[in-house]
C-alpha cells in the first residue's frame, strides 16, 4: 500500500506504507509508553511516521520540524499534532530543559545531517535509552561496524562506547518520492550497561578523532598532536596497530595509556 507523498526540490519523502510501520514498530517494541519517556519525532515532514505515532495511546508523543512548509502541512492534515509541534532545530533544542525525564528518538533523518544527530544524541545519552532512525546505509554501516572493517569509524566507536547497535532491514529507493540515488536502511540503537568509560571521557573523544582523522597512519604517528613537545610514550603493542583495529575498550586502553605517560 502507498501513501501519497508531496514533492519538495531536494527531498526524498518515504512513500511506503509498510516500511513506516516498521520503523514505528521498531520503536514501539522497546515500550516507550507512558510519561516517564516521552517520543520526539525529529523530522517529520509530511507525517508518515506521524500518523501511526498519534494514534498510539499512552505515548507522550512530541515532533520537531524545522520546514515552515511541512509544518502547515501537518498542521493542516493531522490537527492533533499542533500542541506537540516544535518549529525550530533539533540541533539546537536544549533536550535536557524540554524533556527533563527518558527520551527516545525516532526520524527519517534528513541525510546530511544523520551524523549530527547521532552526536546530539550523545550528548544526551544519560536521558536518550533508545532511538530508531532511517538513514543513508551507507552512514548505518558505519555505525553498526565492528572493528576491522573499513567503515569502523569515529561515530561508530564513540556510539558503540554508549548504545549497542541493530542494523534492522535496507530500504530500496523505490520507496521514496522522488527516488534517491542512494540506499537507505533503518538502525535502532538501544542504552548499553555503561556507565563509565573508565577513562577521561573528554580525553577518550579527542583520542578516537585524531587517530581517525590519520587512519593511515598507526596510531605511534597519529597520537602526537596530543603529547607535548619533546613527550615520549612508553611502547605499547596499541602503538602499532591503525584506529580501525582498536575496539571501544582498546582505546579506553590508549586513553589511559597517553594519560599515565602525561605525568
Amino acid at each position: 500500500m502507498k501513501v501519497r507523498a508531496k514533492k519538495r526540490l531536494g527531498q526524498h519523502f518515504l512513500n511506503d506504507e509498510s516500511i513506516a510501520h516498521r520503523i514505528v514498530e521498531s520503536l514501539l517494541e522497546m515500550n516507550p509508553r507512558g510519561a516517564e519517556c516521552s517520543v520526539l519525532e525529529v523530522g517529520p515532514g509530511m507525517g508518515v511516521l506521524t500518523k501511526y505515532l498519534l494514534r498510539e495511546e499512552g505515548l507522550d508523543f512530541r515532533a520537531v520540524e524545522i520546514d515552515g512548509e511541512s509544518v502547515e502541512y501537518l498542521v493542516q492534515n493531522y490537527p492533533a499534532i499542533r500542541p506537540h509541534l516544535y518549529e525550530e532545530d533539533f540541533l539546537r533544542m536544549d533536550l535536557g530543559k524540554i524533556f527533563p525525564g527518558r527520551l527516545a528518538v525516532i526520524g527519517n533523518f534528513p541525510y546530511n545531517i544523520s551524523s549530527q544527530i547521532f552526536f546530539k544524541i550523545l550528548d544526551h545519552k544519560d536521558n536518550i535509552p533508545f532511538a530508531v532512525g532511517m538513514i543513508q546505509k551507507e552512514v548505518a554501516d558505519r555505525l553498526a561496524s565492528p572493528p576491522g572493517n573499513k567503515a569502523y569509524g569515529i561515530l561508530s566507536v564513540l556510539l558503540q562506547a554508549w548504545y549497542d547497535i541493530e542494523y534492522l532491514f535496507s530500504v530500496e529507493p523505490g520507496s521514496f518520492t522522488p527516488p534517491p540515488k542512494v540506499r537507505s536502511a533503518v538502525i535502532r540503537i538501544k542504552r548499553n550497561g555503561r556507565t563509565s568509560l573508565g577513562c577521561d571521557e573528554a580525553l577518550f573523544k579527542r583520542v578516537v578523532k585524531t587517530c581517525f582523522n590519520m587512519r593511515r597512519k598507526t596510531i605511534r604517528n597519529s597520537i602526537r598532536p596530543l603529547l607535548g613537545n619533546g613527550m615520549s610514550i612508553e611502547d605499547t603493542p596499541l602503538l602499532d596497530l591503525r584506529p580501525e583495529q582498536l575496539s571501544v575498550e582498546k582505546f579506553v586502553e590508549l586513553t589511559n595509556h597517553i594519560i599515565t605517560n602525561q605525568y
